[in-house]
């Protein structure tokens, strides 16, 4: 009977062990092994751009709108699609973006992106999360296609 209401306090917390930090782990090799196969920035063509389309800190200054909602005059758009390849806790995404110039409809370049999130113990605390590539590690999308031409 001992053993019985052992088992019994200790299959929750064996519950989220399977659930939490080891799912989460195997998540994440997963995310890395995907990474590998088509993740990261692809660039097609790149596009030199006047001074005066640059800020100060050299990012480009004007706004690339999503496809819906482009207009004629934008001369580039945006598409994104977020895949959710696991729904659950942890749930595994991936995310295609791609920029495509409007006359010709081109893809200019497109970033692929893998991300794990949540698997941790329940709490009150944010979840965590892993992506691959890292959404920090510079260069951008942008930056990598826009470069500043000579003024004229």
């Amino acid at each position: 009977m001992k053993l019985l209401h052992l088992t019994a306090l200790f299959l929750p917390l064996l519950s989220a062990c399977t659930s939490g930090p080891i799912a989460k782990a195997i998540l994440d090799e997963e995310v890395s092994r995907l990474c590998k196969i088509d993740g990261g920035i692809k660039i097609y063509e790149t596009v030199k751009l006047p001074p005066e389309k640059f800020n100060i800190r050299g990012s480009i200054n004007f706004n690339i709108p999503k496809k819906e909602k482009a207009q004629d005059k934008d001369e580039y758009f945006f598409e994104w699609r977020i895949e959710i390849l696991k729904k659950d806790t942890p749930s595994l995404s991936r995310s295609h973006y791609k920029i495509i110039r409007r006359n010709d409809g081109k893809t200019l370049g497109e970033s692929i992106r893998y991300s794990r999130g949540g698997g941790d113990f329940p709490g009150p605390w944010q979840g965590s999360s892993f992506s691959c590539p890292d959404p920090t590690d510079p260069p951008s999308l942008e930056e990598s296609i826009f470069f500043r031409g000579a003024n004229k």
